[in-house]
């Protein structure tokens, strides 16, 4: 709760997330054609593909941002002496994440069925597909983001190196437009990440059964939607506890002054 409180007294984070809303809508409303083969909405295929987006890059790209400037700031540092300080740290950053991309979730779907006619599920069975498909999509990408934000060397460079990866898969992963326009090869690189699979399952959550005919095998394969995402997920647990606690065995206190000093010639020189 802390962290949470911490987040709301944050403007800079809360305007980059309105923001990211704020680009969705209006891509939306600029789009009037239908899903080819369809009769679905093309902005509802967008609306879908950027839900699953923006938890995306919450836990891919938000998350390791977070990471790398509480290093700088000594964090690390301070949990090397603290007994389960490393995985303490770790629950209350995804707790942080989940909060955000939740909220942010929630802002996108409500304000989209308000402003543009955006989509939202049509049965009970719909809205425990977005439940699931959202949770497991946070889980197979927040300890992802830990174990990146572990091992990048500092808040500047962090953002470099992973936005645009992180835009090379909103582009390939079907979020946009359907997957099945894409290049044989490009589907199959993609499929092997998280984010196609979570813009097809909120896809099966958010359209109707029509829109099917646009996927690559015709059907939501939400099993295997199921299947790619706990494996990320276990894969990145994996990961992120032992970079961290290597991260923190990394820092000391001259280390910690060193970069202060660095960052502040670096400020009086610009």
């Amino acid at each position: 709760m802390i962290e949470v409180r911490h987040l709301l007294r944050n403007p800079k984070e809360l305007t980059g997330n309105l923001l990211n809303i704020v680009v969705a809508l209006t891509i939306a409303s600029y789009l009037s054609d239908d899903v080819p083969g369809t009769h679905v909405p093309m902005a509802h295929l967008t609306l879908s593909g950027f839900a699953a987006y923006l938890l995306f890059q919450i836990g891919l790209v938000s998350l390791p941002q977070i990471l790398v400037t509480e290093r700088e700031e000594g964090a690390l540092l301070r949990l090397r002496a603290t007994p389960g300080g490393i995985p303490a740290y770790l629950v209350a950053k995804s707790v942080l994440v989940v909060v955000m991309a939740l909220a942010t979730l929630v802002l996108l779907l409500g304000a989209g069925a308000l402003l543009v006619d955006g989509p939202l599920p049509h049965s009970a069975g719909g809205w425990l597909t977005l439940l699931w498909v959202s949770a497991l999509g946070l889980l197979a990408v927040v300890p992802l983001g830990a174990a990146i934000g572990a091992v990048l060397p500092n808040p500047r460079e962090a953002l470099a190196m992973i936005m645009l990866p992180a835009m090379g898969l909103l582009i390939t992963s079907g979020a946009m437009f359907p997957l099945s326009s894409l290049p044989v090869l490009v589907q199959k690189i993609a499929s092997v990440f998280p984010l196609r699979w979570m813009a097809q399952g909120l896809r099966s959550a958010l359209l109707p059964d029509a829109a099917r005919a646009a996927e690559p095998a015709g059907s939501w394969e939400l099993p295997t939607v199921a299947l790619v995402l706990t494996a990320w997920a276990v894969l990145g647990f994996l990961l992120a506890v032992p970079l961290l606690r290597r991260a923190a065995r990394r820092e000391s206190g001259s280390r910690l002054a060193q970069r202060h000093r660095k960052s502040h010639g670096d400020a009086r020189t610009a």
